[in-house]
C-alpha cells in the first residue's frame, strides 16, 4: 500500500483552489493536473509500505501529532519546484504558523525512527496543483502571467489524515486510513 500523511483543505479555501485548478486546466500547459478531490497539504510521504507496517505508522503519527492543535493558514501564491523558471511541480503556497513546521518535523523524526528516511529538502507548505508532462516545459513566464492570483483565503486545519493512495486509470484516489482531530 502507498501511504502519506496530510492535512485536508477545508471549504471555502478548497473551493478557491478548485476554481484556480479549473482556470489553469483551461490553459494549454503540458501539465497533469491534480483532480479536485486530491487537494491536500502533504506532510510526510511514506511510499510503498507492507500492510503489516500500517499499525506502526499510525502509532508514529499519533505520537507526532500529540499536543498539536488546529492551525490557522492562508492561501498564498503560485510557485514551482525546483524553480519557477524550470518547473516540474506546480503548487499553491500556504502561509502557515511555525506549529506546522514543528508538526512536519515531528512526523519526519518519528518516520525516521521506524525506518522512513526524511525528505531531505526544507519543508515548504504547499498544495500540489499539477506535474509537468515528461519532456515538456511551460512557456516563458507562464506562472508570472497566470490568470490572476488566487484569493488569499484563510482556513483552519483541524485534522491530520493518513491516506492510502490507490492508483486508478483516472489518476490516484485517496482513501483515509486514520483521521486524527488536531487538539484532541
Amino acid at each position: 500500500m502507498r501511504l502519506f500523511v496530510a492535512l485536508p483543505i477545508p471549504e471555502p479555501a478548497r473551493h478557491v483552489i478548485v476554481t484556480l485548478l479549473d482556470r489553469l486546466r483551461a490553459s494549454d500547459w503540458p501539465v497533469r493536473w491534480v483532480r479536485p478531490e486530491g487537494v491536500h497539504l502533504t506532510l510526510k510521504f511514506y511510499g510503498e509500505v507492507a500492510p503489516e507496517r500500517l499499525e506502526v505508522i499510525e502509532e508514529a503519527i499519533r505520537f507526532a501529532a500529540a499536543g498539536a492543535g488546529p492551525m490557522s493558514m492562508r492561501l498564498a501564491s503560485l510557485g514551482a519546484f525546483p524553480t519557477n523558471a524550470r518547473p516540474r511541480i506546480l503548487w499553491l503556497g500556504l502561509d502557515a504558523p511555525p506549529a506546522l513546521e514543528l508538526l512536519q518535523d515531528r512526523l519526519e523524526r518519528r518516520g525516521e525512527d521506524i525506518g522512513f528516511p526524511p525528505e531531505g529538502a526544507p519543508f515548504q507548505p504547499h498544495v500540489t496543483l499539477g506535474r509537468m508532462r515528461e519532456g515538456h516545459r511551460l512557456p516563458p513566464h507562464a506562472l508570472e502571467n497566470a490568470n490572476g492570483a488566487p484569493q488569499k483565503v484563510a482556513f483552519l486545519a483541524d485534522r491530520i489524515v493518513l491516506y492510502e493512495s490507490l492508483l486508478t486509470p483516472e489518476g490516484p484516489r485517496y482513501e483515509p486510513r486514520l483521521v486524527l482531530p488536531l487538539g484532541s
